[in-house]
């Protein structure tokens, strides 16, 4: 244990801790340790003004913060080696790792997908102490060879140190891995060169087309390596980058070869030849370039980005996808960059993406100036009273404060469109996200709405980051009463959601089923679920009505999902195991009403729901909206899947 001074640097012999005093390593102490006599200025400085309490670090073995990698001596590892070969005794209290500051120690480092076969810290370290056979099984693994080979390499291109994830870090230190993992694009960055190893690539040279044959489950045929989620930051932050094939042979570097690499990573050549520092893309495209990309532990396709988002944070293995929701939060305590928000994909809920590959589509993405986006939307003297809204957009536990420009869909309270200052390319319009307003908060609303919207206007709002309730929900739906009478099922879409009578969802938030008639009085059916509230809706379409496709239908009623559902939750009374829903909808241009009958029970994620037609030629008393009651639920038992009533007792008011 050592004590280092926080301005000087130097050790001191001083004990204030009544720990033992080790002399400091060689290779980053400038001199021997300081005694009272030959003590600096500062160190007597800081003890009059401040205590001792501030005056020094407690290190174990060297300063941590200042010089935090373990590094591979390659001198003493090859040699170690040639002894094992020989057969010769070696010294068991021989080092082969040792710290070293990455600011400024040159060393070579070493880029490479991980095997079952790799030999980690604890094995390296004690590789001498070993019986033959336990040795002679770990000397042959494949991780140990790709170890040797990058040491054998380094020492060619004259480096003295070499950092390998495998067997530098001491994973059994939770603490020393989220350092690690931390620091670990800046260790990238700062090395002098990067051996990046593609174990599958046989071939003499690099791989310039696709091989679906040789590559089919990697990367759309490419080698392996391009498919994983931490080989992206080791990409792009050293400046140089060799690669070799499986047999250690230099196949082509970073600079030569990033016309091919950015058609393989979609990663543009100026990033691939001079650095993020260089023109810092935006968040939505540099989390689309790990879109594609998979790694062991889920939390690590959150963990792998940090360095490239310029974020720390520490690990929590174990929190499964909300590593990447913490990311994203974490991005937006340090940036104004809305185009977080402008990725796409169908879903309602949380304004923040599950993970990367929300964002596969923002490979272009490109933000907007602030100034040119706002005066495009407000009046240049309405300017000044903006003050700095656009600046920060905090986060709170109701959710994130944002001004943002919204406009509704027309006929919608709780439907929305929000422009975002990025666009997909140079000339584009800004990019629109659809939100819903749900319990006074903001949440993603998915898919694409092709109706009119109304006026613009600048609003405060919260946008909700929190996980939204959901449950995978079950319709069985009983159809057959309308069969008979001249309509009968057409379609439905997604058709992957829906068998036989039963539409499952999970993940989709709705399933439209279209029936037809033969009068031309079709109607849809929407079964869906928005913020574990499920629900169902109708549209009918008349012998004029514009509602002349499936798309369109599914379409129209997505965008009535959020009043749909607070329609339904609404007209839920008491708090009964299991209530009956009805609803009465006219057919356009018709004398015919559709009266929908569902059952939901309360403890599970069953939905009964019963369709009729009749003719009424009195539409006055037809509301088109849904009366709940609450039931017994002993009447009710389930077979085979269908839901039967035998027995139901309305509870009114007056029961």
């Amino acid at each position: 244990m050592a004590l280092r001074c926080l301005l000087c640097r130097s050790f001191s012999a001083r004990n204030h801790t009544g720990l033992p005093v080790l002399p400091s390593p060689s290779f980053i102490s400038t001199g021997p340790p300081t005694t009272k006599e030959n003590e600096p200025n500062c160190h007597k400085f800081i003890e009059r003004r401040y205590g001792y309490h501030l005056q020094w670090m407690i290190t174990v073995e060297i300063d941590m913060h200042l010089c935090s990698m373990r590094l591979i001596n390659v001198e003493a590892f090859l040699e170690r080696e040639q002894l094992f070969r020989q057969g010769k005794q070696v010294d068991r209290r021989a080092k082969v790792l040792e710290f070293g500051d990455d600011e400024v120690t040159e060393y070579a480092i070493l880029s490479h997908r991980w095997i079952e076969q790799e030999v980690d810290y604890k094995e390296i370290v004690k590789l001498a102490k070993m019986d033959e056979e336990e040795r002679s099984e770990i000397r042959q693994r494949d991780g140990y060879r790709k170890i040797l080979q990058s040491c054998k390499q380094a020492k060619k291109d004259g480096y003295k140190w070499l950092w390998v994830d495998t067997c530098c870090i001491d994973k059994r230190s939770s603490a020393e891995l989220s350092e690690a993992i931390n620091s670990m694009y800046r260790w990238y960055e700062n090395s002098k060169i990067c051996y990046a190893y593609l174990h599958d690539v046989p071939g003499s040279s690099f791989p310039t087309a696709r091989n679906n044959e040789w590559y089919a489950r990697k990367l759309n045929g490419w080698p392996e390596w391009f498919s994983r989620g931490w080989t992206l930051q080791e990409m792009i932050a050293p400046r140089d980058v060799q690669f070799f094939n499986k047999h250690w042979h230099p196949i082509g570097d970073k600079r030569s070869l990033s016309p091919i690499l950015e058609v393989i990573t979609r990663v543009p050549r100026d990033i691939l030849k001079e650095g993020l520092s260089s023109n810092r893309p935006c968040v939505a495209q540099i989390m689309s370039w790990a879109a594609y990309r998979t790694t062991t532990r889920v939390e690590d396709r959150a963990y792998s980005l940090m360095g490239l988002l310029d974020v720390n944070m520490p690990m929590l293995y174990g929190e499964g996808k909300k590593a990447f929701q913490r990311l994203q939060l974490e991005i937006i305590r340090m940036s104004n960059d809305q185009s977080i928000f402008a990725w796409g994909v169908r879903r309602i809920g949380s304004i923040l993406a599950d993970d990367p590959s929300y964002f596969r589509n923002c490979e272009k993405m490109e933000l907007m100036n602030q100034d040119e986006f706002v005066r495009s939307f407000i009046p240049e003297e309405e300017l000044p009273s903006l003050d700095d809204r656009f600046g920060t957009f905090p986060i709170t536990n109701r959710g994130i404060r944002i001004w943002l420009f919204l406009r509704p869909l027309v006929g919608s309270d709780s439907v929305f469109e929000a422009l975002l200052p990025c666009h997909s390319h140079p000339s584009g319009s800004p990019v629109a996200i659809n939100l819903t307003l749900w319990e006074s908060n903001y949440c993603r609303y998915g898919g694409s709405i092709h109706h009119e919207w109304g006026d613009l206007q600048l609003c405060h709002v919260y946008l909700r980051y929190q996980d939204t309730p959901h449950r995978n929900v079950t319709f069985e739906i009983d159809d057959s009463a309308i069969t008979g009478k001249g309509f009968a099922y057409s379609v439905a879409f997604p058709e992957g959601l829906i068998t036989g009578n039963t539409v499952t969802l999970t993940t989709d938030p709705l399933c439209v089923k279209n029936y037809i008639c033969s009068q031309g009085y079709d109607f849809a059916v929407g079964f869906g679920q928005c913020f574990g509230q499920n629900w169902i809706h109708v549209v009918g379409k008349g012998p004029d009505s514009p509602l002349d496709s499936l798309w369109s239908s599914y379409d129209l009623i997505l965008a009535s999902a959020p009043e749909c559902a607070q329609s339904m939750k609404k007209a839920r009374v008491g708090d009964a195991g299991c209530q009956v829903y009805i609803m009465e909808t006219p057919l356009p241009r018709s004398t015919w009403i559709l009266q929908t009958s569902c059952v939901m029970w309360k403890s599970s994620r069953m939905c009964g729901v019963k369709l009729e037609v009749f003719q009424d030629s009195g539409f006055s008393n037809v509301s088109g909206e849904w009366k709940g009651f609450d039931v017994d639920v002993s009447g009710f038992f389930f077979v085979h899947a269908h839901y039967y009533l035998i027995q139901v007792t309305i509870y009114t008011g007056n029961r």
